[in-house]
């Protein structure tokens, strides 16, 4: 398949994924780090404030904003100068961006220019769309991403990365059921599993 189309099941579930801006949802990340004894908990929200305009704000553990606009990085942290620069300086960040930006104007074929994009259903309407970077410097950092979700709503964000560190967001109401000692297997059950 060519990078200039989307295979009927993807473009359908991405197509269904589109949302006007502005979008807010909240989110619970769990990051597990080779060098770290424990996972690495954060809350907050993300905003979709259209045309290549993201926000995502940190609650917990620590106060915090990442605001992308265009190609400007923002990043306010609390007690600290904020600090800014060009996407053009982190071209990885620039194209998990638009792709980013893809999935929420629901653009499969503009996703499939930055990703192989292939869909995986399940019962009940829930689905895997797995993600696997076409660009190999990004594939050296995350070789693989994976977005759970059922019907027009994705539940959880898995990305792997290299040294068997990953990351695992929960989006909406999924958040709320993260607990203080989050154990993987149990994670993936939840991002995995229909209500």
């Amino acid at each position: 398949m060519s990078a200039a189309t989307a295979e009927p099941a993807v473009a359908s579930v991405v197509a269904g994924l589109a949302r006007p801006a502005p979008a807010h949802v909240p989110f619970a990340e769990i990051r597990i780090l080779h060098v770290m004894d424990r996972p690495l908990l954060s809350r907050g929200e993300l905003a979709w404030l259209g045309q290549g305009h993201l926000q995502r704000k940190v609650l917990q553990p620590q106060p915090g904003l990442v605001d992308i606009a265009g190609d400007q990085v923002t990043l306010l942290r609390q007690g600290r100068a904020p600090r800014h620069f060009s996407l053009h300086r982190a071209p990885e960040l620039q194209l998990m961006l638009q792709s980013f930006s893809a999935l929420l104007e629901g653009d499969a074929v503009r996703l499939q220019q930055s990703f192989q994009a292939t869909l995986q259903s399940r019962s009940k309407g829930s689905w895997t769309l797995d993600l696997v970077p076409r660009d190999e410097n990004l594939r050296r950092q995350m070789p693989h991403i994976a977005m759970d979700g059922d019907g027009r709503q994705i539940r959880c964000m898995r990305i792997e990365q290299p040294h068997g560190d990953r990351s695992i967001e929960l989006f909406g109401t999924l958040a709320d059921k993260l607990g203080a000692s989050p154990q993987l297997d149990a994670l993936l059950r939840l991002c995995q599993s229909a209500d």
